[in-house]
C-alpha cells in the first residue's frame, strides 16, 4: 500500500519558515504527481503547490508564489515544501498527496485534491502575529 508520511510541521511567528517534508513508500515519487494541499478549519481543502520530477514542471497557486518552493530528492524518494514569510493566514493542516502524471499543472489548470488518489496524515502549520 502506497504511504505518504508529512513531518515538519510547527508553531512560528509570522515572518518565520518551517520546512516541509513528504516521505514515499511503495512508489516513486518522480513517476507522480506530488502535490501539497492544507486544509484549516472550517474550510476546504486547497492546493498550495505541485511537482512532476520526471516531466521537470512545478507549480504554485496565488498564495504559494513568491514565499513556497516545492522540491523533490529521487534518492530519497522525498518531497519537501519550504515555506517562507509566513502569515498568520497560511495557518492549516498541510498534505501531501500523490496521482498520476496527468493531475498536475500545466496537464490541468488548477490543483484539485479529489484527483490524487492518495494523500498523507497531515502536519500542522501554526503562524501566529
Amino acid at each position: 500500500q502506497v504511504v505518504l508520511v508529512e513531518s515538519g510541521g510547527g508553531s512560528v511567528q509570522a515572518g518565520g519558515s518551517l520546512r516541509l517534508s513528504c516521505a514515499a513508500s511503495l512508489f516513486t515519487a518522480s513517476s507522480k504527481c506530488m502535490g501539497w494541499f492544507r486544509q484549516a478549519p472550517g474550510k476546504e481543502r486547497e492546493g498550495v503547490a505541485s511537482i512532476y520530477s520526471n516531466g521537470g514542471s512545478t507549480y504554485y497557486t496565488d498564495s504559494a508564489k513568491g514565499r513556497f518552493t516545492i522540491s523533490q530528492d529521487d534518492v530519497k524518494n522525498t518531497v519537501y515544501l519550504q515555506m517562507n514569510s509566513l502569515k498568520p493566514e497560511d495557518t492549516a493542516t498541510y498534505y501531501c498527496a500523490a496521482g498520476d502524471r496527468w493531475v498536475c499543472p500545466p496537464s490541468v489548470s488548477n490543483l484539485v485534491p479529489n484527483n490524487f488518489g492518495v494523500s498523507g496524515q497531515g502536519t500542522q502549520v501554526t503562524v501566529s502575529s
